[in-house]
């Protein structure tokens, strides 16, 4: 079993920020929409990785087959390479762990997570 560094406490307002400058040119969250260059992320919480319907992920991505948890959610946004090795996401990461944890916060009030 996978042990993960716990999230703190998101500021879903500093999430929305974060969102909109950094993932927002590939993501999208609305319920039914499309893909961009990467997956639509509604529902994206207790998910599994590489399953999002009409999105072609690595197989890195879909061989990982883990369960978009807070934590292991968080681990990702720290570090996606080190997380899924082999991850076609171009994004460099983010610099600071507040925001994965703002950005967790967002996407559960916002993405129906």
């Amino acid at each position: 079993m996978a042990t993960f560094k716990q999230a703190p406490p998101g500021n879903a307002k500093s999430g929305e920020k974060n969102f909109k400058t950094k993932c927002a040119q590939c993501h999208t969250l609305e319920k039914g929409g499309g893909h961009k260059q990467g997956p639509n992320l509604h529902g994206l919480l207790g998910r599994i990785s590489g399953t999002a319907p009409g999105y072609t992920y690595s197989v890195a991505n879909k061989n990982k087959a883990v369960v978009w948890e807070e934590d292991a959610l968080y681990e990702y946004l720290l570090n996606h390479k080190k997380y899924i090795p082999g991850t076609k996401m171009v994004f460099p990461g983010l610099k600071k762990p507040q925001e994965g944890a703002d950005l967790i916060a967002y996407l559960k009030e916002t993405a129906g997570a």
